[in-house]
């Protein structure tokens, strides 16, 4: 097959074919952006310290984020925070009217294509709307480069518009997410067949999911846990130890936490859904019931991003608390962490989060209404039998909500966890002189040296509290993120049990 004809395959299809293609393509501009804008905050040079710039500010940029060193790295960090809803987004949008493509597939197998050339269809349709996005991500970023090119009256920039990352990091950039969506799609697609009778997972689950993701929190958790006395290790042996070695530990371990909340949610559904059927009454709850047993791995695929967006913002609680009581021991020794320092980037952090939580309900949009519309002979031939549509909404209801609460309530504790291994109860030492001989020796510069030792006192310790307030007002948000996006979707219920759809194909 020419790759002309591939790639107008890839791009043929119904209306809903060209929706996932188009908010796929958007969601790959909206990581290339956050990818571009953190990898330029990084790019800012540090300048020489000088007489009148010891703190070696970058004095040129009228936002104090970019102008000390020391809030550049967690502005980046909460730039590239916003990546990982907008890829899940992506994951989202790429199920978007999976029936009807499948469908589509099938009829191509059905005309004489291989099955290796069905797989490079769908995997080229999601790697041309990437490449696409990415391309007008980095168009809208360049542009708004020289839109905002514009010194204020001082002469300094409110954006970092004077620097460019490096050219690798850009190509990076531009190649890689393409290439990453195209090979995600490869991978989801290993296990699937395409037959001219339709497309068949070659593999089912014939019990239900175990808790194994329970060990990938541990893992991470321990690898948090564990950078504080690897580094003191080092310390203690006089070395500097690989310089990999702790950026390993974070983001391994980080993943390894966050994978596991997702992937956890599964037996999260499983176990709910066993809960519900074993004890539930009303028949909207015994209908969730039985779905979620069936499908346990659509609560992961669905809440994946919230999870995301909701344990990083428990992470940034528990940091933010621990920047409070270092600020607090600052003013209490003389000494200690600067943690006021650090709470204006922790704000940018926290409104990374909130835009995070709101691209995470987009997805769950996405996901409910194609739920619904998926399933809409099966709801069609449920009303069709004497199923009130209420009670559809109801199972619905249910289905979103069971798993979401405690799945909700692990991702908080891991975040929470995971911010209490990493940046522990901060400690200062109190330091008192004591004069080993006459008042007039020790206050005389010359002799104060040889009479005067510096002793330690005592040690003080601030514990962070437990920001209980900021976790509750993010798993609310998110549960009412769930319940408004379940509204939105039930607004396609009554459309998608209409009769006629016993006879959609």
């Amino acid at each position: 097959m020419r790759p002309s004809t591939l790639v107008r395959l890839a791009l043929a299809g119904t209306r809903t074919d060209t929706v996932r293609v188009a908010l796929t393509a958007l969601s790959a501009a909206l990581a290339t952006l956050a990818a571009l804008a953190a990898l330029t905050v990084l790019a800012i040079p540090t300048p020489p310290a000088t007489d009148g710039n010891r703190s070696r500010w970058s004095e040129q940029y009228a936002n104090q984020l970019l102008v000390e060193p020391g809030l550049r790295g967690g502005t980046a960090f909460a730039l590239l925070l916003l990546m990982i809803p907008v890829l899940a987004l992506a994951g989202q949008c790429a199920r978007l009217g999976a029936p009807a493509r499948d469908r589509r597939l099938a009829a191509l197998r059905l005309a004489g294509a291989t099955p290796g050339q069905v797989t490079r269809i769908a995997v080229l349709e999601t790697g041309v709307a990437s490449l696409l996005g990415t391309l007008a991500g980095a168009s809208v970023h360049f542009a708004g480069r020289e839109l905002f090119d514009r010194p204020d009256a001082q002469g300094r920039l409110v954006l970092p518009t004077d620097v460019l990352p490096p050219a690798g990091e850009l190509a990076a950039v531009l190649v890689g997410l393409p290439v990453v969506a195209a090979l995600a799609t490869a991978l989801m697609l290993r296990r699937v067949s395409t037959t001219p009778f339709g497309v068949l997972r070659t593999h089912r689950r014939e019990r239900g999911p175990r808790p194994w993701a329970g060990v990938l929190i541990c893992v991470g958790l321990v690898a948090f846990l564990a950078v504080e006395p690897v580094t003191r290790w080092y310390v203690r042996r006089g070395a500097d130890g690989p310089s990999w070695l702790v950026p390993a530990l974070l983001v391994g371990g980080g993943l390894a936490a966050m994978v596991g909340v997702v992937v956890g949610t599964g037996w999260i559904s499983w176990t709910a859904g066993r809960m519900l059927h074993r004890y539930a009454r009303g028949p909207a709850a015994l209908l969730a019931a039985r779905r979620l047993m069936a499908d346990p791995w659509a609560g992961s695929r669905t809440f994946a991003a919230l999870l995301a967006a909701v344990l990083l913002g428990a992470g940034a609680a528990g940091l933010r608390e621990y920047f409070v009581a270092a600020g607090e021991l600052s003013r209490l020794t003389g000494g200690g962490i600067a943690g006021d320092f650090y709470l204006r980037t922790m704000d940018l952090v926290d409104l990374a989060v909130a835009v995070a939580m709101l691209v995470a309900a987009g997805g769950l949009v996405v996901a409910v209404v194609e739920g619904i519309t998926a399933r809409r002979r099966a709801y069609a031939a449920l009303v069709a039998t004497g199923v009130p549509r209420p009670t559809l909404g109801r199972s619905i209801a249910w289905q979103s909500l069971a798993p979401a609460v405690p799945a909700v309530a692990v991702a908080l504790a891991v975040g929470l966890l995971l911010a209490r291994g990493l940046f522990r109860a901060p400690v200062s030492t109190i330091h008192d002189e004591v004069c080993d001989a006459t008042e007039q020796l020790c206050a005389d510069p010359a002799t104060r040296g040889r009479y005067v030792r510096v002793v330690e006192t005592t040690e003080v310790t601030v514990p962070p509290d437990v920001p209980l307030e900021q976790l509750a007002l993010l798993g609310a948000g998110a549960l009412a993120g769930v319940l408004v996006t379940v509204g939105v979707g039930l607004l396609f219920l009554r459309a998608g049990t209409a009769v006629e759809e016993l006879r959609a194909t």
